[in-house]
């Protein structure tokens, strides 16, 4: 790990040291707080499954040890000269993203997430040459454009998710106007930590939704937990042709290899299919549905601190949390096994800081 010389604050964390993808607890040091800097105390880190495929090098891209966590709720404990927007004791968030170089194309137009220049919450390397370290640790140092204000109505634990799992979902719904069309038809492919949310902002706005999932278990939780108001099983066949040309949108958060062909079927002509997982292999896209239905294919990652804000804001007023099961910093282990087996529902958030 690189670290400058005003990297003396010394954080307690919980890191992957290789590819088996457990996590121990881990010593290391922080920057300073600087003129433009953030400090937050860790309250709550929820855990993505991205967090999986960085610890176990999935994308062969990750440097060890490695710390992750992207989902973090807490309270400001110190801020720089140069900031105005906050204040310490301030409930806040931080995303996926840490840095950018606030001057491109993208940065001037609040698209900071498409900086060619981005620095990741954890796994990148930030402009001084230092690694980041994400939530699953006691305390982080934030840039103030990169830290989101948590509304007085959403409980810490349960926003913390929507830094990434809410974000991802609500940017691509709101490009391609599914939150301006009330009576529109949403389907959500995949009922796991980001496509509940993708259900509840449907129906917060509207919109008619149908979850697709492999899983028929999932129904009865889909229609009577979630307000779903259709839900398809993706395996069978007959149920998939009843409802060809059927949805205006997908939005598919389904993080493993599958083909798009069947979903793309269940677009009408023009529908939108926005793609917001991470699979590890490529997807399968067969061209005959997408061409014979002048159907569109788009990717989204993370949104713009603008539109995080602006997400967390509209939580507020619904009063939209993720759905968590809350754990301890000795379960994570155990946690991190039960997420690659998507047996949780519908994210695990860790208690950071115990019973603050």
């Amino acid at each position: 790990m690189e670290v400058t010389a005003n990297h003396t604050q010394t954080v307690a964390g919980w890191a992957a040291m290789n590819e088996a993808g457990k996590v121990a607890p881990f010593i290391f040091k922080r920057r300073e707080n600087g003129m433009d800097d953030v400090t937050i105390k860790v309250l709550y880190c929820g855990m993505c499954h991205t967090d999986l495929h960085f610890m176990k090098n999935h994308f062969d891209i990750t440097m060890y040890p490695i710390v992750p966590g992207h989902e973090i709720t807490g309270v400001v404990t110190e801020v720089g000269d140069n900031v105005s927007g906050f204040k310490t004791g301030d409930r806040v968030g931080v995303g996926c993203i840490v840095e950018s170089c606030l001057a491109c194309d993208q940065c001037c137009r609040s698209e900071e997430n498409y900086c060619d220049r981005l620095v990741l919450t954890y796994n990148g390397i930030l402009s001084d040459g230092s690694v980041t370290y994400g939530g699953y640790s006691e305390k982080i140092v934030v840039h103030q454009k990169f830290v989101a204000r948590i509304p007085d109505t959403l409980p810490l634990d349960a926003a913390a998710p929507l830094l990434c799992a809410g974000i991802t979902v609500y940017s691509p719904m709101k490009r391609h106007g599914m939150l301006a069309k009330s009576g529109g038809s949403l389907g959500v492919v995949g009922l796991g930590g980001l496509g509940h949310i993708a259900v509840k902002f449907g129906k917060a706005f509207g919109l008619r939704v149908t979850v697709v999932s492999t899983s028929p278990g999932k129904e009865k939780e889909a229609r009577e937990v979630l307000k779903a108001d259709d839900f398809i099983v993706s395996t069978d066949q007959k149920q998939m042709q009843a409802k060809m040309r059927s949805l205006d949108y997908i939005i598919d958060t389904v993080p493993a290899k599958h083909s798009l062909g069947p979903l793309l079927e269940l677009l009408k002509i023009n529908g939108v299919l926005a793609l917001v997982a991470a699979p590890d292999q490529p997807i399968e896209l067969p061209s005959f549905p997408l061409i014979f239905g002048k159907r569109t294919i788009s990717g989204s990652i993370t949104g713009s601190m603008r539109e995080t804000q602006e997400m967390l804001d509209l939580c507020g007023e619904h009063n939209i949390t993720c759905d968590i099961e809350l754990v301890s910093t000795d379960g994570i282990n155990e946690a991190l096994g039960r997420l690659a087996r998507n047996d949780v529902r519908y994210r695990f958030v860790i208690d950071i800081a115990g019973d603050s």
